[in-house]
């Protein structure tokens, strides 16, 4: 039941907001070169490697600097790309990746290879799941450059404290899966972002 209505609600979703993705094609072509969606490798279900879309935020090559985002104004992240990021927008290609079954509308953020190779065996029951476009993680840290950016090692807060604190919450999610659960993280979500 619940692939189905990942599949007809991100259908739908596409269709209709297919003007908007025209727009924002073109404000990032505009800005700055490159194309416009970036594709990174990330681990899903079963532990297997698939492409995840987004809005192109960044300047090209920006990965070899690091995966981290570190601060609201990370220097790597354009004009546009701010915007795009601040509202989640950045985010509508998942869509994508729902209509081919790499995820679902709720479930675990997919993170990549790098630092699943870390996770401890209870940690790894996250990828028992399609990973999600959102999460209570998602909520919780919807400042979470900010909590980098703040850190004197980003990199090891992210891995210490920041990962650890997001695994925990998707695997409480994972023992209370529902589909009212699902509505109400939803509804969690876009209230997130429009009060960010």
């Amino acid at each position: 039941m619940k692939r189905v209505l990942d599949f007809l609600c991100s259908l739908v979703v596409l269709v209709l907001l297919l003007p908007v993705w025209l727009v924002v094609a073109l404000l990032i072509v505009l800005e700055s070169r490159g194309g416009v969606f970036y594709v990174q490798k990330r681990v899903g279900k079963d532990n297997r490697d698939f492409n995840l879309y987004k809005f192109r935020t960044m300047r090209p090559d920006s990965d070899s600097k690091g995966l981290l985002t570190v601060g609201a104004r990370d220097s790597r992240i354009t004009r546009v790309g701010y915007f795009l990021r601040k509202y989640k927008i950045d985010e509508f290609p998942q869509l994508l990746n729902i209509l081919k079954g790499d995820m679902s509308i709720v479930g675990p953020r997919p993170e990549v290879r790098k630092y699943v190779d870390l996770y401890t065996p209870e940690q790894m029951r996250v990828l028992s799941v399609r990973p999600g476009l959102t999460d209570y993680a998602s909520i919780r840290y919807v400042n979470e450059n900010e909590v980098l950016a703040a850190s004197d090692d980003p990199e090891r807060t992210y891995i210490e404290e920041v990962m650890p604190a997001k695994l925990a919450l998707n695997l409480q999610y994972i023992d209370n899966q529902s589909l009212k659960e699902d509505f109400k993280l939803i509804f969690k979500t876009f209230t997130a972002i429009l009060s960010h």
